[in-house]
């Protein structure tokens, strides 16, 4: 079953590109006010600053204060030398098949990469 009124967004860029973050944090503070469910997909160099063990960029934290589901993609946290079982709180780790699924579940995905 598809969840209407959602979206996820595949997000690639590194965070040190803070301009395409802000770009996106008020894409989805915009979102959020029309009660859309948003799941954001950290992948590619996306995943970056998802560590406890390192500097989380200060757009990154405000989209992670935001009311939604955010992930990051396991393959592409190792790949980056990070530790998939370091990710700050809000942040869910998932492999292929669950990103097979929420894309499945939801009713519209947009790609930034």
């Amino acid at each position: 079953m598809r969840l209407t009124n959602s979206i996820v967004y595949l997000y690639g860029f590194s965070p040190t590109l803070k301009e395409k973050l802000e770009t996106i944090l008020e894409i989805l503070k915009e979102q959020i006010e029309l009660n859309i469910e948003i799941n954001l997909v950290l992948i590619h160099d996306g995943v970056i600053g998802t560590s406890k063990k390192g500097i989380i960029p200060e757009s990154l934290k405000k989209i992670i204060n935001l009311p939604v589901n955010i992930y990051a993609l396991i393959p592409d946290i190792k790949a980056r030398g990070m530790d998939p079982n370091a990710l700050i709180n809000k942040v869910k780790g998932i492999d292929y098949e669950d990103l097979v699924d929420i894309l499945v579940l939801t009713q519209k995905i947009v790609s930034w990469m």
